[in-house]
């Protein structure tokens, strides 16, 4: 049992650093190409940060683990929107700027319906539902592409600006890239065998799990991004990552998840589709309607998130 812990603590490390290394170099290859911040915040950043989640259920899904694969993506959502933007908000609320914030929340909203369909209406996803999913990846990626292009002249400036502070050379970026991408592999195969032998030796169910210390795990590359923004005083940055992130866990993750295993909700724990999925839901309204109102985060947003994180938590363990 120590034993595990100790493994299931090095994956988190491993994670982290990986996960660091990873986004840093995808960060340079991206500036050294030229392509404007924001762009590289919502797609290389996201996807990056994203990576860990990505692993930790496809190789759950391989392990025959689908609560893993299932809860480690609704997990990280409502960890990413209810404790790492929480924090950020409490710490220093920011002005946003709605117009970069619609495309990405209504992607998520719109892929979280068509996830909300499977699992209400026929109670399990598919390898057609993980497929459609990538396929909505793909489709804002390049709706992503598209629309910076219709903004040539801002591009132009942070290119410019991004040039003077890559300082490394493009073949050191593509190593780390590799390297960090093993990495986060390796940490995310200790993280998966070892929740599921710590699980077992608790007693508690995978899906609990997954939901909370794996889930938490393959987000904290988003919460050292999230307070690394903040400390730059870039929160506005930080929140449009944190959603590009929660985007890609349902279309991305999941999508990977599926189609690598089909997954049938009736052996996830009884509360995915009462609790966990509606708390997913609530939590991003909580965080992007009022933001895409009011132009604005406040702090009373952030209270309210880490109180609900913090009953869900407490929900999940006590039940």
């Amino acid at each position: 049992m120590l034993v595990s812990v100790l493994l299931f603590l090095l994956g988190f490390v491993l994670l982290i650093k990986g996960g660091d290394w990873f986004v840093d170099a995808a960060a340079s290859i991206a500036h050294r190409f030229h392509m404007p911040e924001l762009l590289i915040g919502a797609t290389v950043v996201s996807i990056g940060t994203t990576l860990p989640e990505v692993m930790v259920s496809a190789q759950g899904a391989l392990a025959g683990s689908g609560s893993i694969a299932f809860g480690n993506a609704i997990g990280s959502v409502i960890c990413n929107t209810a404790l790492i933007a929480a924090i950020t908000i409490v710490a220093k609320p920011a002005a946003v700027d709605r117009k970069t914030l619609i495309l990405p929340s209504a992607a998520f909203f719109i892929a979280a319906a068509f996830y909300c369909f499977n699992a209400y209406a026929f109670h399990s996803f598919s390898r057609l539902s993980g497929i459609v999913l990538l396929a909505m990846f793909v489709l804002y990626m390049i709706i992503t592409v598209m629309q910076m292009k219709r903004h040539p002249e801002t591009a132009q400036q942070e290119a410019q600006e991004a040039e003077g502070q890559t300082e490394t050379t493009l073949s050191h970026d593509i190593v780390m890239l590799i390297v960090g991408a093993a990495v986060i592999a390796v940490g995310a195969r200790l993280l998966v065998d070892n929740a599921q032998i710590i699980a077992a030796a608790l007693g508690v169910p995978e899906s609990v799990i997954a939901l909370t210390l794996v889930a938490l795990g393959t987000s904290l590359p988003e919460l050292v991004t999230a307070i690394t923004s903040l400390m730059k005083g870039c929160g506005a940055l930080s929140l449009g990552n944190i959603i590009g992130a929660n985007l890609f866990n349902l279309v991305l993750v999941s999508g990977t998840a599926v189609t690598i295993s089909p997954f049938d909700l009736s052996t996830a724990s009884a509360t995915s589709l009462t609790v966990d999925i509606p708390l997913m839901l609530d939590v991003m309204a909580v965080m992007t309607v009022p933001a895409l109102v009011r132009g604005k985060l406040s702090r009373w947003q952030g209270v309210l998130l880490l109180l609900s994180y913090a009953a869900y938590c407490v929900f999940l363990f006590v039940a």
